[in-house]
C-alpha cells in the first residue's frame, strides 16, 4: 500500500465530474496534465452558475441589491484567497487575468516607478534558466526599456539552480530577483527562503512565481520571517481547481502603495480632472475596469475547497504519487526523466524523453489509450535548451490522481515503445 495518499481519495474524485468521463471507444479518461490546467470540482462549477443565475451585476457601481450582492461575493473571494496564502492583509491581494498578467504588471510598473525602485543603467535584474516564459519575457522587456542588465542563475545537471555564483549575481547592483517556486518543466522546488533572504540583505525586490506551488504546497506568507518573505507572489486560478481568466498578485502593501498604476480606467481612480487624476489605494489601484467577477467567485470556491481537503494532505498525496510515478517511469527502457529524480526535491510535474520517439508522437499514442499528458516545450525553452532537447513529454498529477492512473501511463508508454518498435 502506498503511504501518504489522501484517505478519502475516492470521495475527492467524485467531486470532479469530468473524471467520470469516457473518451472515444469507451476508453476511460486518465488525466495527467494538471500542471497545464487542473480539473474543477462541482462546488466551483455550482458557485459560478449560482452567481450568474442569481446575483449577476457589476460590482462597486450598481446601487441596487444585485450590485451589492455581486460586490460582496467578489470581495469575499478576495478574503478567501488572502486566507489561502496567509496574506498579512487582504488588501494586498490583487486580482489579475492570470499569472502572466500579474508578472507583466510588476515588471511594467517597476519600469515606470520613480526613484530607487526603477532599475536603470548599472542595475541588474536576476532571473533563472528554469523559468516559464511568463517570468522571462517581462524582465527582458523591462531591461531593454530601462538599460538595466539581465542576468540569470544556470542549472545543474540534476535540474537544480546553480547557486555557485549567488554572491556574484545578487550584489549591491541587483534591484530585482525573480524566480519560480516550483518549476513547471523540471518539477524542481526552489529554496525560496534562502534566495529571498540573500536578496533582502542587499535591498532587492523578490518576485516569486507560485503558479505550480500554490496548488500543492501550503503557503503562509504571514508566518514567514520577514527577511524570508518574498515581496511579490503570483499564481493563476486555473491550476488551483479554479476557473481560467483569473490570477492573483500578492504584494507587500508598502511596496505596492509606492508603485504607479498598471492600467487606467474605472475603479482605479480617486478623482479625475481633465488636467490630471489621482489614484485609489490598493488593491483597487491595480484593478482597472470591470474585473473577472464570476471567475473570482469560482476561485474563492476553489481555494476554499482545497483548504477543506487540506494543503498538507494534498502535499503528502502529491509526494506519494510522484514517488510512485518516478519508480514506474524508471522501469520503462529508454526513458529519461529531466530534472530531480527524488520526489522530496520536486513537485508533481515530471518531464521525460523516450529514446527513438518524438514527444508529440508519445502524447498522441497515449491519448489513443485515454492518457492525457502534455508534449512540447512547456513554455520553458531555455530550460529545454540547457538539457539539449527541443521538447519533452510531461505528466503531471494532482490531488485526484490515483496509483492506477500511473499504472495506466506506464502501460501506455510500454505500448508506445512496441508500437514504434524501439529498443
Amino acid at each position: 500500500m502506498i503511504q501518504g495518499l489522501l484517505p478519502d481519495l475516492a470521495v475527492v474524485r467524485k467531486d470532479f465530474p469530468i473524471l467520470e468521463r469516457t473518451l472515444a471507444g469507451g476508453v476511460p479518461l486518465v488525466y495527467l496534465d494538471s500542471a497545464n490546467t487542473s480539473q474543477k470540482p462541482q462546488v466551483v462549477i455550482d458557485a459560478m452558475v449560482d452567481h450568474l443565475e442569481r446575483h449577476n451585476a457589476n460590482i462597486a457601481r450598481a446601487m441596487h441589491q444585485l450590485g451589492a450582492e455581486s460586490t460582496a461575493a467578489f470581495e469575499e473571494a478576495r478574503d478567501k484567497v488572502a486566507a489561502f496564502i496567509g496574506a498579512p492583509s487582504r488588501d494586498e491581494v490583487i486580482f489579475t487575468k492570470n499569472a502572466s498578467e500579474a508578472l507583466n504588471l510588476v515588471a511594467n510598473v517597476l519600469t515606470w516607478a520613480e526613484g530607487s525602485l526603477r532599475p536603470g543603467p548599472g542595475d541588474r535584474v536576476v532571473i533563472t534558466e528554469m523559468e516559464h516564459h511568463s517570468n522571462i519575457v517581462p524582465w527582458q522587456l523591462l531591461t531593454q526599456r530601462t538599460g538595466a542588465e539581465l542576468a540569470w542563475f544556470g542549472l545543474t545537471d540534476e535540474g537544480h539552480l546553480d547557486l555557485s555564483r549567488v554572491d556574484e549575481l545578487i550584489d549591491e547592483r541587483t534591484k530585482v530577483v525573480a524566480f519560480t517556486w516550483v518549476s513547471n518543466m523540471l518539477g524542481t522546488i526552489n529554496p525560496v527562503a534562502e534566495l529571498t533572504r540573500r536578496a533582502h540583505e542587499i535591498g532587492a525586490i523578490v518576485v516569486v512565481d507560485a503558479s505550480q506551488a500554490a496548488p500543492q504546497l501550503p503557503i503562509d506568507l504571514a508566518a514567514m520571517p520577514e527577511a524570508e518573505r518574498p515581496d511579490v507572489v503570483v499564481f493563476t486560478g486555473h491550476k488551483v481547481v479554479g476557473p481560467t481568466g483569473i490570477g492573483v498578485l500578492w504584494g507587500r502593501g508598502d511596496l505596492l502603495s509606492q508603485l504607479p498604476p498598471f492600467l487606467g480606467g474605472g475603479e482605479m481612480i480617486e478623482t479625475v480632472r481633465m488636467e490630471r487624476s489621482t489614484y485609489a489605494g490598493i488593491p483597487h489601484r491595480f484593478e482597472a475596469g470591470t474585473p473577472p467577477i464570476v471567475e473570482a467567485v469560482g476561485l474563492g470556491a476553489a481555494v476554499e475547497y482545497l483548504a477543506a481537503v487540506g494543503l498538507e494532505d494534498i502535499r503528502r498525496h502529491e509526494h506519494a504519487i510522484t514517488e510512485y510515478a518516478l519508480e514506474g517511469l524508471a522501469s520503462v527502457p529508454g526513458l529519461h526523466v529531466i530534472g530531480p529524480k527524488v520526489a522530496e526535491e520536486r513537485g508533481g510535474a515530471i518531464s521525460f524523453e523516450l529514446d527513438g520517439v518524438h514527444p508529440h508522437d508519445i502524447a498522441q499514442v497515449l491519448d489513443s489509450r485515454g492518457v492525457a499528458v502534455r508534449a512540447g516545450h512547456h513554455c520553458a525553452k531555455p530550460a529545454h535548451a540547457r538539457f539539449g532537447v527541443q521538447s519533452s513529454t510531461r505528466m503531471s498529477s494532482y490531488l485526484y490522481t490515483t496509483p492506477a492512473e500511473i499504472d495506466a501511463l506506464i502501460d501506455a508508454l510500454n505500448y508506445t515503445r512496441s508500437y514504434f518498435k524501439v529498443g
